[in-house]
């Protein structure tokens, strides 16, 4: 990813951070250690002193008799271990620990960013965009179906509004148990039923969980792969790849954007490689299923009724409710 040179520095920042953080807790639990068992300390200087002998060995400083320094270090370890776990100690208590053993907290495995960096840079860009401060609320322990109604009955489908909403509300909760599966969930619905709402559960509840997971509104989603295809935008090129790799695509809104061809057939790209690559995705859209099809192509139509799990959500615009009882 092409971040902004201060983007950057604020990762690197906290990794360094993490480091001196895990190279302060390891002294402490050294320390700790070593008071109450002694020999510790002492297999710890015998180590040092033995690295140091061996190479005034080899450098002919001293006329001593040659030994195997592994073999030595293996021997003093293995007390150490003994007497870490006769103490109730695991045998790494000792060792430096890290939040991702991959790269060592350095962001970098060789030359190459680890899993972890590029995580940690979709992370900062989600703060930057205040997505956290939405998740804070919008997710499912304030997740309430006190705004959809038994008495209200779609005609189309014949389902209330209650219904609608358990329904799609379990669909999500088996989606993210199920996870990473490649299974893709279609949420549609008139304004203001909770498409959105619902998109930010599962969002949440992904990421929560550790998975890569972007989230876009249709118009944002379109205007990066335009900046991608037309610009050559280096940022966008990165952030374009990640459409296509992310554990978790979140596409809101769909249909909200000014439709053309380039929008359809990227709509299509996009949802056909991610199918191809078992890549989840999910879609929340106002478009009625007929709607659907007269504004995409019918190839995309195809494989998003093929390949998604399709749930509707009826009843009264939630927004105006609040307002309503807000204002009682």
């Amino acid at each position: 990813m092409s971040l902004k040179n201060f983007q950057y520095d604020a990762l690197m920042r906290s990794y360094n951070q993490k480091q001196l953080l895990h190279k302060h807790e390891q002294s402490e639990r050294i320390a700790q250690a070593e008071e109450k068992m002694p020999r510790l300390a002492e297999i710890r200087k015998e180590i040092a002193a033995l690295g140091l002998l061996k190479a005034r060995i080899v450098l002919g400083a001293v006329k001593e008799e040659d030994f195997n320094l592994s073999e030595k270090i293996q021997q003093l370890s293995k007390e150490r271990a003994a007497i870490l776990a006769q103490n109730g100690y695991p045998k790494d208590y000792l060792d430096m620990h890290y939040d991702c053993p991959l790269c060592k907290d350095t962001g970098y495995i060789g030359s190459e960013k680890c899993a972890c960096f590029q995580k940690a840079a979709v992370d900062l860009l989600y703060t930057q965009s205040n997505i956290r401060s939405i998740l804070n609320t919008e997710n499912f322990s304030h997740f309430s179906f006190d705004y959809y109604s038994s008495d209200f009955t779609d005609a189309s489908s014949g389902i209330t509004s209650l219904d609608s909403a358990k329904n799609a509300y379990e669909k999500s909760w088996d989606f993210i148990d199920d996870f990473p599966s490649g299974n893709n969930l279609l949420i549609y619905g008139d304004t203001g039923v909770g498409k959105t709402y619902l998109t930010h559960c599962i969002a949440k509840e992904l990421l929560d969980r550790s998975f890569f997971v972007l989230y876009f509104t249709s118009f944002d989603l379109f205007d990066l792969l335009s900046k991608n295809a037309f610009e050559k935008d280096a940022e966008a090129a990165d952030m374009a790849q990640f459409v296509f790799d992310c554990d978790l695509l979140i596409i809101d809104d769909l249909g909200t954007e000014l439709t053309n061809s380039f929008i359809s057939s990227q709509l299509f790209c996009c949802i056909n490689e991610r199918i191809i690559n078992k890549k989840s995705t999910v879609i929340s859209t106002n478009l009625t299923m007929e709607d659907f099809l007269d504004t995409y192509s019918e190839r995309t139509f195809s494989r998003v009724t093929s390949k998604y799990t399709l749930l509707k959500l009826v009843g009264n615009d939630i927004r105006i409710q609040k307002r309503l009882l807000g204002g009682k």
